[in-house]
């Protein structure tokens, strides 16, 4: 059973940073299939930042570029999340997901809440 475990979130005053991570098991990703969502109290879940296809690139949605950083922590199951200059509107619940093989995002983690105070 294919399972992402996050962690990492926390409150922290605007300006402030956070690292999310992410673990997954059950079976083997490429820490390339492997993205963060969000989604905060009201809004739709949205995509936060990914790896292109072939890892050769980072992805982010507008409203991050600039202030967060994915990276991989080794090759296989694991990714994170550095959060630097936090904004109010950052505040979310975060959520790791992995690709399956029909390269959707398929598989979630539980969320890490994430508040960021004015």
């Amino acid at each position: 059973q294919v399972q992402l475990v996050e962690s990492g979130g926390g409150l922290v005053q605007a300006g402030g940073s956070l690292r999310l991570s992410c673990a997954a098991s059950g079976r083997t990703f490429s820490s390339y299939a492997l993205a963060w969502f969000r989604q905060a109290p009201g809004k739709e879940r949205e995509f936060v930042a990914g790896f292109t296809w072939n890892g050769g690139d980072t992805r982010y949605t507008d409203s991050v570029k600039g202030r967060f950083t994915i990276s991989t922590v080794n090759a296989w199951n694991s990714v994170s999340l550095q959060m630097d200059s936090l904004k109010p509107e950052d505040t979310a619940v975060y959520y790791c997901a992995a690709k399956g093989t029909n390269l959707k995002y398929i598989y979630w983690g539980q969320g890490t809440q994430v508040t960021v105070s004015s």
